[in-house]
């Protein structure tokens, strides 16, 4: 009886190592060590990461193209600018006095001193 009692004890001893062994096993880890709560903080953090960067893409896109219709409006300013010139000394070479004044005789216009004023810039 003594060998069965040892053999018995045996035995037990061998299922105790064996359910030592495969409890870690049944007690399973997360593969990445990441609770529910930290999943979420991530998926939020990656969510609000893309929200920004598409953010300031579409900021950086709407100052492109404001940058373009200004650099538009200073071309066709320049461009103004340049036919307001050419018109102002149009104006001016029409305005000489011997122009006029040849305008007038071709009109059939005489020179009279007696109803001529003179006008003085202040």
């Amino acid at each position: 009886m003594g060998n069965l009692a040892r053999k018995l004890q045996q035995e037990q001893e061998q299922r105790q190592i064996q359910k030592q062994v495969q409890s870690p096993e049944i007690g399973k880890k997360n593969r990445f060590g990441l609770s529910p709560g930290e999943k979420i903080l991530g998926v939020a953090f990656c969510a609000a990461l893309c929200f920004g960067a598409t953010h300031i893409i579409s900021n950086q896109a709407d100052i492109y193209e404001i940058n373009k219709d200004i650099q538009e409006t200073s071309a066709m300013i320049q461009s103004q600018k340049k036919v307001n010139a050419d018109l102002g000394m149009q104006v001016e070479e029409l305005s000489t006095y011997e122009r006029i004044w040849a305008k007038a005789k071709a009109l059939g216009l005489k020179l009279n001193e007696n109803n001529v004023k003179v006008v003085q810039d202040q």
